[in-house]
């Protein structure tokens, strides 16, 4: 089998059968297929895919060639061939085909006498025309065109799963006939912190410009890096070249890593990042293709960019318009709460009962799914793709927005069902076995139903590490410090700055506390929308007189940054962080301390971090000697979590929150949990108590005024009126596919 692809753009791809038999010349049965006299006329292609591959392009010959073949008029017009270009064959091949062709896998393979040939069949094709896209390749990679999706960020090597982004982006170098990528990766020594403890530098809240450009030059090292003592850091530049060597483009990113490894594939998946979002809006103006660029630190050359890359991509927009004469979809990107299906059926129906095992970011995810083709109105249905067991990392980006937005409101061993419009008709004959059928059902009104059961959960290296060595977890023992200090306080109201998905203010409906007023503050809307879900539900089953959280009035989630001011929440008794700044750049976390305590004005402000001194021991990496120097194994250790941007040891963490205590009239002690203060390393995690010495002026708080209104309601519940519980209209609604009206 084969495929005979028509150069004019009006008509459709088509699979070819090709009746070659032992006597016969395989050209001579190619060449009548083209409507031409004998083999003679037939041209072939470079091959297409591995060195080794026998598959092809065949076309008709130029019915005239210019006697000196060595000169520049074989690409002038005096070649004159038998049609125009064929943009689709050209498009896959990187070489300029015209006329209707042929695309077959058939040839005399080295040292054999016998005739190679296996089918080509539309799936082939399609898929060779997904692989010319990032996406493509990591989809094809995973062997899950409708599920999976490039991710936006390289977490760890072990997490990872499918193609690396370099070998993605060698790929799609090979893919595009460009030269291999240079890739240029740099070692940035640093001081030990041994040397920087006795220096006694303090911490700044932000670094000069001048700095900053240093440390990027490999100049320099950053503040950050230099108190921790981590040896050395890496970055990684990336530059693409074309087979003239003309350069196409230059990434060169900021951003350090403890590992070369991760420095290189983080700046691979950044060239990737940006080519998959210019292939998926190709007229995008030029100045907003370059605005992108500089948000991934890319610098671009237009002219060698559009030659070498950018021409033949329209192939990509006809393919989805007109090859198969179906109706475009509405939008290329798939939402779970479009009109994908009529009124009568769900957009997401979960079974099963809730094993109180959740995803959350960080996690590693174990799904069983498929995905069919639907048609409106009719209980036909086509399976596309399905897998036994598919595995992804929560919050990366590696699967389809709707997939990972219904699987966050799973839990382990329940299934869902729901359906989406139909995805760029590219990716659905890439997926389909049964070509023909597919092609029947995206000819009449269609969508596409995913079914999924969640498997599994493996959380995050963090949490595992802290569940292993600690009981009752870390996570419960802080919520038990911060609950002891609401008792000794009598403290009526609460904010949570940094509140993710809500498991503080969760916890606390557990205990019995004076607390009337709760809030949570965020800037992760789908943290916010489980936090949402899971306090309406908690808050609205416990109305009775005798549960726990009967002394709580009033709810609210706020959509916001915890380094800006909102005056809504000033002058509350008591304001918890917990876990939250380490999640921060350093200067941005400085920032946070300043703004809270000279302008939130909390009575007690309760901040833990992780302290980075205790890594030996829950990554084990304990002494093996007496000879070992302890400061030289606590700078091999790793962050607790990849997410992490700076840990802390309890020198740098007293002398950060002394400074605040001291700028902002607080009283400050230190304590933790996990460990002893008694013993080394130390607690776990490391715990500092603010408590305001005055009372905040009126005055100071009315000069801010309504201006400092900066955050969005989320949600909002009231005991007093159950009937007037919002859920405040928002993205939110649309990501998470609940409602919490009552």
């Amino acid at each position: 089998m084969a495929i005979y692809i028509p150069c004019s753009s009006e008509r459709a791809v088509e699979p070819l059968i090709l009746n070659i038999s032992s006597t016969g010349y395989y050209l001579d049965i190619i060449a009548q297929k083209l409507g031409l006299s004998d083999a003679n006329k037939v041209l072939i292609s470079r091959t297409i895919g591995k060195a080794s591959s026998e598959t092809r392009f065949y076309f008709a010959a130029p019915k005239s060639y210019p006697l000196d073949l060595s000169s520049d008029l074989l690409n002038s017009k005096v070649v004159t061939f038998g049609g125009p270009l064929n943009a689709r064959a050209s498009y896959i091949c990187s070489q300029d085909i015209y006329g209707d062709s042929i695309l077959a896998s058939i040839g005399y393979t080295w040292k054999c006498q016998d005739l190679f040939h296996e089918d080509v069949t539309l799936q082939s094709y399609y898929r060779m025309l997904v692989s010319k896209m990032p996406s493509g390749i990591y989809k094809l990679s995973r062997e899950a065109v409708l599920a999976a999706e490039l991710p936006l960020t390289f977490t760890t090597r072990t997490n990872w799963r499918g193609s690396f982004p370099r070998e993605i982006l060698s790929s799609f170098c090979r893919q595009h006939r460009l030269l291999e990528p240079v890739l240029s990766p740099s070692r940035i020594p640093t001081k030990a912190s041994s040397e920087l403890s006795r220096s006694n530098k303090k911490l700044k809240v932000s670094e000069s410009a001048e700095q900053e450009t240093e440390y990027a030059n490999g100049n320099g090292a950053s503040d950050t890096d230099n108190k921790l003592g981590l040896g050395s850091s890496f970055t990684c530049a990336v530059k693409l070249y074309s087979r003239c060597q003309d350069l196409i483009l230059e990434c060169a990113p900021h951003v350090l890593y403890k590992k070369q490894n991760d420095a290189v594939q983080s700046a691979c998946l950044k060239v990737l990042s940006w080519l998959n979002a210019y292939f998926k809006d190709i007229g995008i103006p030029l100045e907003k293709q370059k605005q992108l660029a500089n948000v991934f630190d890319i610098k671009f050359y237009p002219q060698n960019f559009s030659k070498e890359v950018a021409s033949g991509l329209s192939v990509l927009s006809f393919q989805r318009n007109e090859t198969l004469g179906v109706k475009e979809p509405k939008s290329n990107s798939i939402s779970i709460l479009d009109d994908a299906v009529e009124n009568d059926v769900s957009s997401i129906d979960i079974e099963g009962p809730d094993s109180g095992v959740c995803p959350s970011n960080g996690s590693l995810l174990s799904v069983c799914y498929s995905v069919s083709l639907v048609g409106k109105g009719e209980l036909q249905k086509e399976l596309l793709e399905s897998t036994e067991e598919f595995e992804f990392e929560m919050g990366t980006g590696a699967v389809i927005p709707c997939f990972e937005s219904v699987v966050t409101q799973m839990s382990v061993g329940q299934s869902a069902c729901f359906y989406t419009e139909v995805p760029p008709q590219d990716l659905v004959l890439a997926a389909a076995k049964d070509s023909e059928n597919a092609i029947a059902f995206l000819s009449s009104s269609c969508c596409l139903e995913y079914s999924i059961i969640l498997l599994g959960v493996t959380e995050p290296p963090e949490d595992r590490m802290e569940q292993a060595l600690f009981s009752p977890p870390l996570s419960k023992q802080r919520v038990e410090y911060a609950v002891r200090h609401i008792k000794e306080s009598c403290a009526t109201s609460l904010v949570d700055f940094g509140c993710g998905s809500g498991s503080l203010l969760e916890s606390l409906l557990d205990y019995p506390t004076s607390l009337e007023t709760i809030v949570g503050v965020d800037i992760s809307q789908k943290s916010l929308s489980h936090a949402a879900k899971v306090l309406h539900s908690k808050l609205t089953m416990r109305s009775d007189p005798d549960a726990s959280c009967r002394s709580i009035k009033s709810a609210v989630l706020y959509d916001g940054s915890i380094t800006d001011f909102d005056y809504r929440l000033h002058g509350f008794d008591i304001g918890t962080c917990l876990e939250v700044i380490e999640h921060m750049e350093e200067d941005q976390a400085c920032l946070f301390g300043d703004v809270v305590l000279s302008s939130f004005c909390p009575r007690i402000l309760i901040v833990s971090t992780p302290n980075y001194e205790y890594n030996v021991i829950l990554q084990k990496s304990n002494l093996t000697s007496q000879e070992d120097d302890p400061e030289e194994k606590i700078q091999s250790c790793k962050f607790r979590n990849h997410d992490h941007k700076f840990e802390w040891t309890r020198e740098q963490f007293n002398h950060w929150a002394s400074e605040l205590a001291v700028r902002h009239n607080y009283s400050v002690e230190f304590s933790g949990v996990g460990g002893s203060a008694d013993l080394e390393p130390g607690f776990a995690s490391q715990i500092a108590v603010f408590r305001r010495e005055f009372s905040p002026e009126e005055d100071d708080l009315q000069e801010h005024g309504d201006s400092s209104c900066l955050y969005k309601a989320i949600w909002e519940w009231n005991r007093s009126n159950l009937t007037l519980d919002k859920l405040v209209e928002t993205s939110i609604e649309k990501d998470c596919g609940f409602s919490l009206i009552a």
